[in-house]
């Protein structure tokens, strides 16, 4: 961050913000509202209960949509905007011109897998601990332990998925020289072993933690303040 601002200036450590303000409304709305809706399917007929391993598929499945249409093209454009030190029009232009629209999917694949895995861990973290600490549902859920359990859903997907993150980032660069995911996981662990899939762990989680928070406490209230009107 220091050599960034030295190099390049404050203003450098938000390359890449448009399109991340653009996906982040899309991204939220598809992840929730799919992954109830996923739920709903998949809860058990007899009892209405969703199992673990349910609330995971169903996470997994949010995931994967989400990937598909916001993710992939989203993070790939700021990923190739920082690295270009281009705004995010005259990058995405640059991209096209050099890769076609194929250049906004690069990575698709680790994209798919990293969103898929994070959110059906993130879901299945967050909806144990809202049952434990609302005792199935018997106490009202507080903004504290929402904010809290958000941010601890955040910690837990982060650490379990953070191989998955470091693939994609390093498929969606501009100077990538992968053939496949399958080549960049080979080419990571040959140059840096097992540490190089824990590259920028710190920043991510420092992003992760109050984000997942805020996130997690902005849709129980919504959802809260939903319920009250319009039932």
């Amino acid at each position: 961050m220091i050599y960034t601002v030295k190099t390049l200036g404050f203003f450098a450590l938000y390359y890449g913000l448009t399109p991340t303000l653009l996906g982040s409304i899309p991204k939220a709305g598809l992840r929730f509202g799919l992954f109830s809706w996923f739920s709903n399917i998949l809860r058990d007929d007899d009892d209405g209960i969703l199992s673990i391993e349910m609330c995971f598929v169903a996470g997994c499945a949010a995931g994967v949509v989400e990937a598909l249409l916001v993710v992939a093209p989203v993070e790939t454009i700021k990923t190739k905007c920082i690295q270009l030190d281009m705004p995010f029009w005259e990058g995405l232009k640059e991209i096209l011109q050099l890769e076609g629209i194929g250049g906004v999917y690069t990575g698709w694949l680790a994209t798919v897998v990293k969103q898929s895995s994070n959110h059906g861990l993130r879901f299945v973290w967050y909806s144990e601990y809202k049952r434990m600490v609302t005792h199935d549902g018997q106490y009202a859920l507080t903004p504290t332990m929402a904010l809290f359990g958000g941010m601890t859903a955040g910690t837990f997907a982060a650490l379990a998925n953070q191989p998955a993150d470091v693939i994609k980032t390093r498929m969606q660069g501009v100077r990538a020289e992968y053939t496949s995911t399958w080549d960049c996981i080979r080419k990571t662990f040959a140059s840096e072993g097992v540490a190089g899939f824990y590259t920028g762990i710190v920043p991510r989680l420092s992003r992760v933690i109050p984000g997942q928070g805020i996130l997690f406490l902005s849709y129980e209230m919504i959802v809260a303040a939903l319920l009250f009107y319009f039932t």
